[in-house]
């Protein structure tokens, strides 16, 4: 008689509409991070570019653009920050992949820090990414020795589109061993597309599992070497023969519209190390031409690609319940080809057309000045130019179409949302390690148009560059200089009135600000620290 009423009580549970709901509302998502590598904040259509992006375009008006969401202005410390949570050099990222014998400067993901494809495989997740890691070169820090489940992409930081120089590593699971097989890529084959295709089959396999997955799809575009596919530089040959001072104001003209910048926001001025435009002669316009229209391919096939992963999720049911969250990881790149750290074949590559396959070339200052509108300076700097990012948040039922937000937020509050959408716990321990805390805020409340109270303040260190944001308050120096310079971002946002001598006293407020947290973050000064490897 008591088993028969347990069955009666669970029947009635089961169908009760109430626990029906619940259980409905547990259901948790799937959950996908895109980076874009090298990408300037206004890239993309939706944040203002002629670039045709409908993909990301459609999401951020289904869902949310953030317009002051921050990077670490350079890759490896972006990543680092990104996957676990944590300020770079808490992970072990101070700088780059090179190691130095300095906790914060080791040059490869710690123990003492969990990604977040390990905290959520411990809550129940499977783990997936494709594209490019360049947090740890030696095997044993690879993806799959730090929480994906699955993994195929470029270990290192840049490589040809079309004929790798890098080597692409194979799928590969936890419960296989380690080896050093490199994949050989076929004929057609396109690095951005094949990142693509793998995750998609990720996905795919996904499908009957029983659990939901996290994404991180890191693709390489449009980071150099700048190379696309002849019918994507096609659509985009003879836009840029206006030149990039036309082409900066189109776009923040345009961003002004989207209310992605303040109406009485004024551009920077063009960067020293641009000339006058019509200083150049016609075959440097249409080098330039010729180097925007590639750049601008780059970035509409990563969209173009973007839009099959999105069609796949429809395709599998799952596309309302999955949150995509994109973005950069660092400002746009004003580096160029050239010097003693590429090889000959490379430089003589460079020479070439970039519309030419097997040319290895950059786009330099004169098309990250374009990328970055309106701001100043470019990656590796923590100007606005090379920290702040384009960031479209969409989940289907939870976030308000087409919402826009000001508020700042950073790559370290990542780890907190993901964990947060997942119904998973952040470690204090892990497979024996204490684990730092994080230092990120989970955005969901963002996300639901809830109240959300955001950071005391952002900090920011690069190879001597620093920053520190407290609300409007943005403090910034620059190596060599070394010279605070004080920034009110909600009238200033392209940082072109320093209003250190006025506040000197919120200047020493936001130093003091900074210094404690350099302290508690490991960070050494890098003239020191380039002493100690003999720079």
């Amino acid at each position: 008689m008591k088993k028969f009423l347990q069955i009666i009580f669970l029947f009635a549970v089961a169908n009760n509409p109430i626990f029906a709901q619940d259980k409905h509302a547990a259901k948790r998502p799937n959950i996908i991070i895109i980076l874009a590598d090298d990408m300037g904040y206004s890239d993309i259509g939706c944040f203002g570019s002629e670039t045709q992006t409908p993909n990301l375009d459609a999401m951020a008006k289904g869902g949310l653009r953030m317009t002051q969401f921050y990077n670490a202005s350079r890759c490896c410390p972006t990543r680092a920050s990104l996957l676990t949570g944590l300020y770079q050099h808490q992970a072990g990222v101070g700088d780059m992949v090179n190691h130095r014998d300095v906790p914060a400067y080791q040059g490869y993901l710690n123990q003492n820090c969990v990604t977040i494809a390990e905290a959520l495989k411990e809550g129940g997740y499977n783990t997936l990414m494709a594209g490019k890691w360049h947090v740890g070169t030696d095997p044993s820090r690879w993806p799959v020795k730090r929480g994906f489940d699955h993994y195929f992409g470029l270990i290192d930081g840049a490589s040809s589109y079309f004929n790798p120089t890098m080597p692409y590593r194979p799928n590969q699971k936890l419960t296989i061993a380690l080896d050093d097989k490199e994949y050989t890529p076929g004929p057609n084959w396109y690095s951005t597309n094949a990142y693509a295709d793998y995750a998609l089959k990720f996905i795919e396999g996904n499908k009957g599992t029983g659990k939901p997955f996290f994404l991180y799809m890191a693709f390489t575009s449009p980071h150099w070497p700048i190379q696309a596919l002849p019918g994507d530089i096609a659509k985009y040959k003879g836009k840029y023969l206006k030149g990039w001072d036309k082409l900066r104001q189109e776009r923040l003209e345009r961003q002004k519209q989207l209310g992605i910048i303040a109406k009485d926001e004024k551009l920077s001025p063009r960067d020293k190390s641009v000339p006058e435009w019509d200083s150049l002669t016609p075959e440097e316009k249409e080098q330039f031409d010729t180097k925007m229209a590639v750049y601008a391919a780059m970035v509409d096939r990563m969209d173009q690609n973007i839009g099959r992963i999105r069609k796949k999720l429809k395709e599998l049911g799952e596309d309302k319940n999955t949150v995509i969250m994109f973005l950069s990881d660092n400002g746009a790149s004003n580096e160029t080809i050239a010097g003693p750290g590429f090889t000959p074949e490379v430089l003589a590559a460079n020479s070439k057309p970039a519309s030419d396959p097997t040319s290895f070339t950059s786009y330099g200052a004169l098309g990250a000045n374009v990328s970055n509108t309106p701001f100043r300076l470019f990656k590796h700097w923590e100007y606005e130019g090379g920290t702040a990012t384009p960031f479209i948040a969409y989940y289907p039922d939870v976030i308000k179409p087409g919402s826009i937000v000001n508020k700042p937020a950073h790559i370290i509050d990542l780890m907190a949302t993901c964990l947060d959408l997942a119904g998973a716990t952040y470690p204090k321990v892990y497979h024996g390690n204490n684990i730092t805390p994080t230092e990120g805020i989970s955005l969901v409340p963002v996300f639901k148009g809830q109240k959300w109270q955001g950071h005391n303040g952002l900090f920011f260190e690069h190879e001597g560059n620093r920053a520190v944001r407290q609300g409007d308050w943005k403090l910034v120096s620059q190596r060599p200089e070394n010279k605070w310079e004080l920034y009110n971002i909600s009238t200033d946002r392209s940082e072109l009135n320093d209003l250190s001598v006025q506040y000197p006293q919120k200047v020493a407020e936001l130093e003091a600000m900074y210094k404690l947290w350099a302290t508690r973050a490991g960070v050494v000064e890098y003239d020191k620290l380039a002493k100690a490897k003999g720079e």
